[in-house]
């Protein structure tokens, strides 16, 4: 009887063990830009081969990812890639004032800028963004014959978009050079186009990203970070955000996170736990962005790293 009282205490362990199990599940929101794809296809992996639990990418922007979590009931728990202050107008408003979303503290760093090819900054003398406000810069630069050479801000809906647009309004190269916004992987095959002809292309460029690895670029230099000459604000905060804006001065280094909802403390804690406690680093993530621009699949080189970083992998898991 003591042997039959015990095997049915352990079958009853391993059922409760097995649906907690299977409780552990995330939406995980996907924005476009590839290092988030990189690391949501890496969580995922983690939840699924490490954790044994069940993980689904949603694709999605900012806003909705955001006010997903925030509404808590699972349709997206997770923002990947948070790169504050950009988004802060979200984090604000979802993680300080709402309470209901969580910034995991332990970010690896970014850095915004501008940039040019190499081969280019040296042939002429090209190292700061005032030297694109140079006429014969400007019209090496003009691949649609308007007079102006093109600079790309960013793409539709990023913040640092329209950043980038006050910038350039505000360094003086409006006469000279035409603000483009347009989706990532066009900016990245328009380098590579304006190296084989060895013409000008300007650039909102960042780190971590592929293209460190993809061609040999360089920063152009700017006037260094002051909060006194950095007023951003966001179209999401004010409907005159352009005119009341005035930056003219490079971008502080960003702190890049993962933020989840509060509510998977309790629907996943295991997944949770994890969320709070991996850590990445700016190297790694471009190296994940250049193998997905590359053509591998983000699952296979979130699968492959895994397998190659166990141990890592098993400090973020508490093992």
């Amino acid at each position: 009887m003591k042997l039959k009282l015990m095997g049915t205490a352990l079958a009853g362990f391993m059922a409760t063990a097995s649906l907690t199990q299977a409780a552990e599940s995330v939406n995980i929101g996907a924005p476009a830009w590839t290092g988030a794809q990189a690391i949501a296809h890496l969580i995922a992996e983690i939840v699924e081969t490490r954790i044994g639990g069940e993980a689904n990418l949603v694709p999605g922007n900012n806003a909705s990812i955001f006010q997903a979590m925030d509404q808590g009931k699972g349709d997206i728990d997770v923002h990947p890639d948070v790169w504050l202050p950009n988004q802060e107008s979200f984090t604000k408003k979802y993680v300080d004032e709402a309470g209901t979303v969580i910034l995991s503290d332990k970010p690896y760093e970014g850095k915004q800028s501008f940039c040019v090819s190499k081969a280019f900054s040296e042939a002429n003398n090209v190292t700061s963004i005032f030297d694109l406000a140079r006429p014969e810069v400007a019209e090496k630069m003009d691949s649609d014959g308007n007079g102006k050479g093109e600079i790309w801000i960013g793409a539709p809906g990023w913040a640092s978009a329209n950043v980038n647009e006050i910038k350039v309004r505000d360094y003086g190269l409006m006469p000279f050079m035409e603000p483009v916004r347009a989706d990532q992987a066009v900016m990245t095959a328009t380098v590579g186009d304006s190296i084989k002809k060895d013409m000008g292309y300007a650039f909102y460029c960042y780190s971590p990203h592929a293209i460190w690895f993809q061609y040999d670029i360089v920063r152009l230099e700017e006037p260094e970070f002051d909060p006194e000459k950095y007023v951003a604000i966001q179209p999401s905060d004010d409907p005159d955000w352009f005119e009341k804006s005035k930056v003219m001065t490079e971008d502080a280094l960003k702190n890049v996170q993962i933020a989840y909802s509060k509510t998977l403390i309790d629907r996943s804690p295991a997944i949770a736990d994890l969320l709070a406690n991996i850590q990445l680093d700016g190297d790694t993530v471009s190296n994940f962005a250049f193998q997905i621009e590359g053509g591998k699949d983000p699952a296979d080189v979130a699968k492959e790293w895994v397998a190659a970083n166990s141990d890592r992998v098993d400090g973020w898991l508490g093992l």
